[in-house]
């Protein structure tokens, strides 16, 4: 009962602040910001990163106040949260919305799409940031821009050493988005989390696996300790894409410079996470090799039968649905034009 009436009693100040911080006496804007992220360098550098830009690119106009995962609303429901004017921004990962609307992982990316500089090039080149906007606002009455991008993903950290095809099936998976069932085509057990939840249900065998994020993501989250093997390369996420969300009251209210310079503080995160996480996952696979993990390679039969499937799930989407055709393929003339990049451009790493 105690239990009860302090949790009212915080849910009620917290909607006092609430209101208080959209609707600020001196004419700036104050915002909440509900994210994905529990804790972590997703929290604390990504998401507050961009609010200190966001605060410095306005002038102060526009303040962003952020708050942990599941403070103001679901974890994986966030771009909920901020159209239902709960909070004014939120910082997620658009796959998240998948089982609402699948064009959502094309966007956050998925297996068989594009690796963090294709993911640049193709939303700020290409016009996918264009076509970003104009479906989150369409099909979710949101205003959204990216505002991150990352490395190729671990592909595992398992409790089970995995290479084949053979050892994947019925492998006890906690994973999200597309490849939740794309993986389940290829005989995993595929279990949805939340982030909070994926560590605890690993260490005590709930699950055999977990993907996650990057190897300088997943360090400090201690996946390595409680799982001896890492399983690479991530061909579920070959790069993976952030997005900051916006109520579109509180979006159309602000000034067309101020829209501009939210836009310009996402662009600046991309650069900034980018090359933050790639250089941080050096060491940080050092330090889980020194650890005693064993890395395992996946054979490339997987690879090619993970990407086949991948292709085989997209295709069947855009079957049904008008957005998921249209932007699978933008995505995938992108991706024939960029066929050439490897007859002039080293490869990341080797000379």
């Amino acid at each position: 009962m105690l239990r009860n009436i302090v949790n009212t009693s915080a849910a009620v100040i917290a909607g006092i602040g609430l209101l208080i911080s959209a609707h600020p006496s001196n004419g700036n804007e104050i915002w909440n910001m509900a994210t994905a992220w529990g804790g972590g360098p997703f929290l604390e550098e990504d998401a507050k990163g961009y609010a200190k830009l966001v605060d410095t690119l306005t002038d102060g106009r526009i303040q962003i106040n952020v708050f942990p995962g599941g403070t103001l609303g679901s974890p994986l429901k966030v771009s909920d949260t901020v159209k239902s004017n709960v909070v004014q921004a939120g910082h997620t990962w658009m796959g998240y919305d998948w089982g609402i609307h699948k064009t959502t992982v094309l966007f956050g990316n998925m297996a068989g799409g594009l690796n963090p500089e294709e993911l640049i090039v193709w939303l700020y080149q290409a016009g996918a940031a264009d076509l970003w906007f104009e479906y989150r606002k369409e099909k979710f009455g949101v205003a959204s821009v990216p505002c991150g991008v990352f490395p190729t993903e671990i592909f595992l950290h398992s409790k089970k050493r995995i290479q084949t095809l053979e050892d994947l099936r019925g492998l006890k998976l906690r994973t999200a988005g597309a490849w939740a069932e794309i993986a389940g085509s290829l005989g995993a057990s595929t279990v949805i989390l939340p982030g909070a939840e994926v560590y605890p249900a690993l260490e005590r065998g709930v699950i055999d696996a977990i993907e996650w994020s990057s190897p300088s993501v997943n360090l400090p989250s201690g996946f390595h300790k409680i799982a001896k093997y890492i399983i690479m390369p991530g061909v579920h996420q070959p790069g993976a894409t952030m997005e900051c969300v916006f109520n579109m009251g509180a979006w159309e209210r602000i000034s067309e410079r101020d829209r501009e310079m939210l836009r310009l503080a996402g662009k600046l995160m991309m650069l900034d996470s980018w090359t933050r996480y790639a250089y941080r996952d050096i060491a940080a696979l050092e330090e889980m090799h020194l650890a005693g993990n064993e890395f395992v390679i996946l054979d490339s039969e997987f690879i090619r039968a993970a990407n086949k499937a991948a292709d085989e799930w997209a295709d069947e989407q855009a079957s049904k649905d008008v957005w998921f055709k249209r932007v699978l393929e933008h995505r995938r003339i992108f991706q024939k034009d960029m066929e050439n990049w490897p007859t002039f451009r080293f490869p990341i790493g080797r000379r």
